[in-house]
């Protein structure tokens, strides 16, 4: 929200006041409060009639340090707030020298001059200043409608650029953006997110997650083009800023006080195909579906039923279309016995015509309006009213209904929706209808997802869900809902996922072809090999199917060959998997991120790496042509072998069956002798491929995880001379090393390969 008209003037209907001075700060040993006047103080009457802002400064965790700006204290809060961990006790020190408190936390310092004019100076490890609160960067406005505004301003250094704020589909950097946290149903095409997370990542090595679930307005660099400037609608504003140095620092800490990403199952990771939307679909044509796939050659592992396996009218009643599914328990064990898995759709709304309407109704387990009525009305499904997950017992009747599907054979879920909710309304708890809106699905996705770690045990849980806010990312997969079949939206898609990367989300996904409309063959097979090299890969449409063969016999010639790509590199990715669950680092990774001292990578949102090696580049165009940078050192082409030094900008023109997907210098790939499955046994006479540096002392090491994502096996790779000596820990079961453009050797326990 702007507040000022040009540098110079306020706008008309606001009244402002800004931290100028000083009066006192109050020291504890972790923390401190300083209270600012907006005004010079210069005689004791300018005490009177005047506002007197309180800043609470603190570190809830090393290497994040809080600030929060208070008008006034009195207002009362309903909640919900986000669960963040931490020291309870605080993970700060602070020290006074004459004028001057800091704020020390881990690398992170926070400084306060009483002397000064008002200014929160953050200091990175070095003591150089990160950014900075200045003369307008702590606040509270008002409004003639009566509103109630506090905002904070952070300093834009020269060249400083913004990333994240949840899953956005506009320009990856954020710069000159203005940006409303708040959940919407919009598609990929518009400003609108479903995804919106109060947190951003800048090129400078630092974080700022605004600590407050409802709306909170961001002006990045576009109402003052040197700061970012956040707002809510309250009487308090808190931010956390977290340190780096690096990207990858910044999001460790910052998944640390919001939550880790869970580790997906390992059969997650292959090929899920669909009913598709609104298309016309009984068990015959799953069986069609399924056949079709496996008289290809093409795996898969997930199949996944769409809204209509219900009754029209009635999502959600959790009951099969009894005239289009009449044997739901046999169709499902007739799909186990081919090793399919099984994913269903949900959402949280309960239609008028469900049974489970009345039922819900008289147990309270709908949000009402103010005056005791149901919350209702007609859009998207007739009537439906809104699950109360803020009640333990709506929470509890959710789940009951969906256990009856897990004992059916329903493997997992895609939780769909949890965008639309009314602020018109009264939660079960109290809680703020404001701060609840974008709460809401935090509530929603983790009230299945704890349905499923209990029967299906922890490791086996996965989503395929639409909305999320900060910490949502312990409830992977999300994916990055509705997009247009066409080469923009697969681009608007790649910017939205990677700015959701940025924002804590270890693991992501998006519908292969694009959701609304039918892809013409070109885009359907361009947008293959970007989705079966993604994090998580789907097949979905809205109202034409997605089987690779009603794209031509080439379609299903590219489905096999990243279908199988994607299972042999299996032991490289779920290492990558793994350790985004440990460090909150994610699978998919924007250039930035792996290379933030490379200015050539901060803006590029066309290409990412895949795990710490593997830099993969979508083609965006029918004749494969596709500009990618590599940056300094020696690349490798995985599937041509073809070597390029960066930095460099290059040109290139793939065909359908390949795309610009390099191999890191000094990386060592583990690949799957098993390309059939994604959770196949990869110690089973698995492949190391090395791609050595030139460094007559190169080491490299390289875990393959099991399924559980826990170390099974540990190799490590010395250059002796003219040999390339591999050691294997954890497993004596023999295995193959090939150097990439060179020789290969096979053993146990010690392999040697000569080096050409």
């Amino acid at each position: 929200m702007k507040f000022t008209d040009g540098f110079w003037r306020i706008r008309d209907g606001v009244q402002i006041s800004y931290a100028t001075e000083v009066r006192d700060v109050r020291a504890e040993s972790k923390r401190f409060t300083a209270h600012a006047a907006v005004k010079k103080v210069t005689k004791r009457g300018d005490t009177l009639n005047a506002p007197l802002l309180r800043v609470d400064c603190f570190s809830p965790a090393e290497g994040v340090i809080g600030v929060r700006v208070t008008h006034h204290a009195g207002k009362r809060r309903p909640g919900p707030d986000f669960a963040l961990t931490g020291d309870p006790d605080g993970a700060g020190t602070v020290r006074r020298d004459g004028t001057v408190t800091e704020l020390a936390s881990g690398p992170l310092t926070l400084r306060l001059d009483e002397a000064a004019p008002w200014a929160l100076a953050f200091l990175g490890p070095d003591g150089r200043e990160l950014t900075r609160a200045g003369a307008k960067g702590t606040a509270f406005a008002t409004t003639d409608d009566g509103a109630h505004h506090v905002l904070a301003q952070l300093a834009l250094g020269v060249g400083e650029q913004i990333y994240g704020l949840g899953e956005r589909f506009t320009p990856f950097v954020k710069n000159g953006q203005v940006v409303d946290v708040w959940q919407a149903d919009g598609g990929t095409s518009s400003e609108q997110a479903y995804k919106n997370i109060p947190f951003y990542l800048s090129s400078r090595g630092y974080g700022v997650f605004v600590n407050h679930p409802g709306k909170v307005s961001f002006e990045v660099g576009s109402e003052s083009v040197g700061q970012v400037q956040f707002s809510v609608e309250d009487q308090t504003i808190e931010y956390h800023v977290v340190a780096g140095p690096t990207p990858k620092d910044v999001l460790a800490r910052y998944t640390a006080l919001t939550g880790r990403p869970a580790l997906p199952p390992a059969w997650s990771f292959g090929l899920w195909l669909t009913t598709s939307f609104t298309t016309d679909y009984d068990e015959a044509t799953v069986t069609s579906f399924v056949d079709g796939m496996a008289e290809r050659g093409i795996p898969l592992t997930v199949f996944h039923f769409d809204c209509f396996w219900m009754r029209e009218y009635q999502w959600c009643d959790f009951e099969w279309d009894p005239d289009v599914f009449p044997d739901p328990e046999g169709m499902l064990a007739r799909l186990k016995e081919r090793g399919l898995r099984v994913s269903a759709w949900i959402n949280p709304y309960i239609a008028q015509k469900s049974p489970l309407f009345d039922e819900a109704a008289r147990l309270g387990h709908l949000v009402r309006r103010p005056n005791g009525d149901i919350w209702q009305w007609d859009l998207w499904q007739a009537g439906m009213g809104l699950v109360d997950f803020t009640s333990p017992d709506a929470r509890a009747w959710f789940q009951a209904k969906l256990k009856t599907l897990l004992d059916q054979g329903v493997d997992c879920f895609k939780t769909d929706f949890g965008e639309r909710v009314p602020t018109d309304v009264v939660w079960h708890d109290g809680s703020d209808p404001e701060r609840m809106h974008n709460y809401y699905t935090h509530l929603y996705n983790r009230t299945v997802f704890e349905l499923l770690e209990k029967e299906r045990g922890q490791g086996e849980a996965v989503l395929f869900a639409r909305s999320a806010t900060a910490g949502g990312q312990q409830y992977p997969v999300h994916w990055g809902g509705d997009c247009w079949a066409s080469f923009e939206a697969m681009a608007e898609s790649l910017r939205g996922g990677l700015s959701l990367s940025l924002s804590g989300f270890g693991f992501w996904s998006h519908d292969i072809g694009g959701f609304e409309g039918t892809p013409d063959p070109a885009v359907f097979k361009r947008w293959l090999a970007f989705g079966l090299l993604s994090s998580h890969s789907r097949l979905h449409g809205s109202s034409s199917y997605r089987v690779p063969w009603n794209f031509g016999e080439e379609a299903v010639e590219v489905a096999r060959r990243f279908t199988l790509l994607k299972h042999r590199l299996m032991p490289y990715l779920y290492g990558a998997a793994a350790e985004a669950h440990r460090t909150g680092v994610p699978v998919m990774r924007p250039m930035v991120l792996e290379f933030p001292g490379d200015p050539a990578c901060r803006p590029l949102d066309r290409q990412y790496l895949l795990g710490p090696d593997l830099l993969v580049a979508p083609v965006f165009t029918e004749d494969g042509e596709v500009e990618v940078y590599l940056p300094a050192g020696t690349w490798t082409h995985l599937l041509t072998g073809e070597r390029v030094t960066g930095p460099a900008w290059r040109t290139e023109r793939h065909g359908y069956d390949s795309l610009p997907l390099y191999v890191r210098e000094g990386a060592v790939l583990p690949l799957a002798s098993d390309d059939s499955r994604p959770d196949g046994d990869w110690l089973e006479n698995p492949t190391l491929l090395v791609h050595p540096t030139t460094a007559a002392d190169y080491t490299a090491e390289v875990t393959v995880p099991a399924l559980t994502g826990a170390p099974a096996a540990h190799f490590t790779v010395r250059r002796d001379g003219d040999r390339l000596r591999v050691t294997a820990q954890g497993t004596e079961r023999p295995f193959t090393v090939r150097v990439a453009g060179g020789a290969s050797a096979s053993g146990a326990g010690e392999v040697v390969v000569l080096l050409g």
